[in-house]
């Protein structure tokens, strides 16, 4: 019995190990985009915190930052994927919050299942982004305008 587990320890650490750096290989990406992101939403909006981060992949990538600005106000940064294009500013209450997206959604199409919420730029409007489960478990993304909280066009049954 002991001979099995001096063979397999090795083994079962090498995978660990394995899985840890893998891991840690696939977040590179993301957390190199969240550092760029907040680079330049320090440098070009005031942000002095980082509260929340979402990657937006529509029409044309989006890194958006949620923090407080200054003077303390909440403030949201879309800053697009390429450097040479300029970054969009707004203050949270300038639109809906996420909440109120997410009631707007469970009202309006009864979803089995929120998967997820972003904040994303279509056409140069913001938008938020909700994916989620219908009765039939198809998936669907629903989105609203963040300026005026209307609904703005549905993928539906993925």
């Amino acid at each position: 019995m002991k001979k099995w587990t001096l063979i397999l320890l090795p083994f079962i650490i090498l995978i660990i190990f394995g899985s840890l750096y893998v891991y840690k290989k696939a977040r590179e990406p993301l957390l190199s985009a969240e550092q760029y992101a907040e680079n330049r939403a320090k440098a070009e909006a005031e942000l002095v915190s980082n509260d929340k981060f979402f990657v937006y992949h529509g029409t044309k990538t989006y890194y958006v930052i949620m923090g407080d600005n200054q003077e303390g106000i909440e403030t949201i940064v879309w800053i697009p994927e390429k450097k040479d294009e300029d970054i969009i500013i707004k203050k949270a209450s300038e639109g809906i919050s996420e909440n109120e997206a997410v009631s707007k959604l469970v009202n309006e199409e009864k979803p089995k299942k929120i998967l997820g919420t972003r904040l994303g730029m279509e056409k140069n409007l913001p938008v938020w982004e909700l994916s989620y489960l219908d009765q039939n478990s198809k998936l669907n993304y629903y989105y609203i305008h963040f300026d005026t909280g209307k609904w703005w066009r549905k993928i539906e049954n993925l």
